[in-house]
């Protein structure tokens, strides 16, 4: 190894430090919710303002289809960040769906455009019922980057300016995943503790309210919350 290259070497290792959190709790330890975000707030240490982030594990069993856990909650505070929608939707209700703030609006013309380009500028995707089976053609597009709607999370409706709305001021949807596991996210670091509070309840109540009737046994295992680049606080589960 040349001179050069031991120096580049050594010099990557510098400024590498790792933060000690054991005087702010314990990674073993589960907390009520007020101090488990109290103790977020203290160990959050980036620049930006982080997202809180919540993780379910559930005693379901994923490959089962009556066991899926998924729904749509509109959290009371929001989540600190606009998402962009598109509305998939019938030329009369174009106006109705601008005005309600979705950011790509359109039928026949948008779903070319998608096929086309391959493009999914957007976090949510809403439809009409009448233009589902139009969507078939870029199904495999939005369905391998989670953006189908579906009627389990109210992205398929007849009244599509009220949903992108309801979007827009913060209702999320939630889906475990093949692992058991929900994770949702319910506001940013700089919220007050107790709109963090209000949205975590709202969410817990609605995870509750999605237990599958063919579910057997412990539903809510276990409850952690972190954010954006955070180790992770557990949850007492209430």
């Amino acid at each position: 190894m040349t001179k050069e290259k031991t120096v580049k070497k050594e010099t990557k290792k510098v400024g590498v430090k790792k933060i000690d959190y054991t005087t702010i709790y314990s990674k073993d330890k589960t907390y009520p919710i007020e101090e488990a975000l109290e103790i977020l707030k203290k160990i959050t240490k980036t620049k930006f303002d982080a997202s809180v982030e919540v993780h379910f594990r559930l005693g379901i069993d994923p490959k089962k289809g009556d066991q899926q856990v998924r729904g749509a909650v509109s959290l009371p505070h929001g989540i600190g960040k606009t998402i962009k929608v598109a509305a998939f939707i019938s030329p009369e209700n174009e106006k109705a769906v601008k005005a309600s703030g979705a950011d790509f609006v359109g039928g026949d013309d948008l779903i070319a455009e998608i096929k086309k380009t391959e493009k999914t500028d957007f976090q949510v995707a809403i439809a009409e019922p009448a233009l589902m089976k139009n969507l078939a053609v870029i199904a495999k597009i939005l369905g391998t980057r989670g953006l189908m709607p579906s009627p389990k999370n109210d992205t398929v409706t007849t009244n599509p300016a009220k949903a992108v709305e309801e979007l827009k001021k913060g209702k999320i949807s939630f889906k475990n995943d093949d692992t058991c596991n929900v994770h949702a996210v319910v506001g940013k670091v700089s919220f007050d503790t107790n709109k963090l509070l209000e949205n975590y309840q709202t969410l817990l109540d609605n995870i509750k309210k999605s237990k599958p009737s063919s579910s057997k046994g412990t539903f809510l295992k276990n409850i952690s919350i972190s954010s954006s680049m955070s180790p992770g606080v557990k949850v007492v589960v209430s």
